[in-house]
């Protein structure tokens, strides 16, 4: 089979909840990350054979198979085929995963990876609603099997049963800020982001014809531990986590552009990396959020690496204790995970996240001259993604 390979990887800044993303179209923000996609690495688009797209609210202005509407949207050919995906927080991580299968069982040479959010506009759970009329998506068969829990649930159960306090999830909280404002000062992103022109809109919410361009991340915060410790608990009434150890909610879009090595070499496009290692595993539904425990084992064992081979781990950070409670079972070197900040700081964009995650993994090893990332993320439901990238 043949091997893949990353030509390139962008993505949008992750905009805050009615922030500068929020009067762009989902389907136009990630229309954004893709021009931007194939403006840098200067394929003609009609070489993709396919795209794949994360998105979780898939209603409204996010239906309707998003990654088609945002391809044809910027104008491109109509002769590519899209689709969209859910696997909750980890669908556009597994987008990437399921892209390069496409690749690699040579169903198609060239494919790009995407994914978008945007949870101003569609606000998370809105798929799922009552209000829609609907009918609720788990039937009572499902609580005679496991316990229904949510993701905040899932989170505070990880912190006790890991031994994470209070005091660990404020800690871990603050160093996300720390490392993201660090990595913004020091022009880190600079490398990945595409702006994005955003639609200034009157009293009315109508667009008044300007634009203003959004270049920068706009989750982070100026904070101490002292402020963080003033915070309520977000799920228990003495729970761990507050809005301070826990991802925002965010809109963001990325993409990135895959195809074989043969492809490559014959376009004469140059690699910046190749996915290694994949995989979709299923954990706990009712802790949830413990997938990237089970998907490091997995990806490490699959590619005989010990954990001492990864240069960058990006570990999504929708809870501290996710990240905390992985922490203690495999054993990173914590300078290594998540180096310029992650979900608390940045943002979670849900659907738009894993490829934003693998993004950042690949610049960053770009950066420093390391050699392996490994990207991962817990998703709702049960679920944990993996993705193993090697320059």
């Amino acid at each position: 089979m043949p091997g893949v390979v990353i030509i390139d990887a962008v993505r949008t800044p992750v905009g805050r909840r009615n922030g500068g993303l929020s009067t762009v179209h989902p389907a136009q923000l990630l229309g954004t990350a893709l021009q931007a996609l194939l403006a840098r690495t200067g394929i003609d688009p009609a070489e993709i054979g396919q795209v794949v797209a994360g998105c979780v609210s898939q209603v409204g202005e996010q239906s309707f198979n998003v990654a088609r509407t945002a391809w044809l949207a910027a104008g491109l050919p109509i002769s590519t085929a899209a689709t969209t995906v859910d696997t909750q927080c980890g669908s556009s991580q597994q987008a990437v995963n399921l892209a390069a299968s496409l690749v690699q069982s040579g169903t198609v040479d060239v494919a790009v990876a995407c994914g978008v959010e945007s949870m101003t506009r569609i606000p998370i759970g809105s798929n799922s609603s009552k209000k829609l009329g609907l009918g609720v998506p788990i039937p009572k068969t499902y609580f005679q099997q496991h316990e229904f829990t949510s993701q905040f649930e899932g989170a505070e159960r990880i912190a006790e049963r890991w031994g994470i306090s209070r005091a660990d999830a404020d800690s871990f909280g603050l160093a996300s800020q720390q490392k993201a404002a660090t990595a913004w000062r020091e022009g880190r992103f600079d490398t990945q982001i595409t702006p994005v022109a955003a639609p200034v809109l009157d009293e009315e919410g109508q667009p008044t014809g300007e634009v203003v361009e959004v270049t920068r991340d706009e989750g982070l915060r100026d904070t101490s531990l002292e402020a963080l410790a003033a915070l309520k608990p977000v799920a228990r009434e003495n729970g761990v986590h507050t809005a301070g150890s826990s991802s925002q909610i965010s809109d963001g879009a990325g993409a990135l552009l895959l195809m074989s090595e043969e492809r490559a070499a014959a376009l004469g496009l140059t690699p910046k990396a190749r996915i290694i290692q994949s995989c979709l595993v299923g954990v706990d539904p009712v802790l949830m959020l413990t997938g990237p425990i089970d998907a490091t084992n997995l990806l490490l064992q699959r590619a005989k690496l010990a954990i001492g081979d990864i240069d960058v781990f990006e570990i999504n950070e929708a809870f501290a204790s996710v990240v905390l409670a992985w922490e203690k079972e495999v054993h990173p070197d914590p300078a290594a995970v998540n180096p310029n900040g992650g979900a608390i700081a940045l943002g979670h964009p849900l659907g738009g996240t894993g490829v934003i995650l693998v993004t950042k993994a690949l610049h960053e090893l770009e950066r420093t001259g390391g050699r392996r990332a490994l990207v991962s993320m817990c998703c709702g439901g049960g679920l944990g993604t993996g993705t193993l990238i090697e320059r």
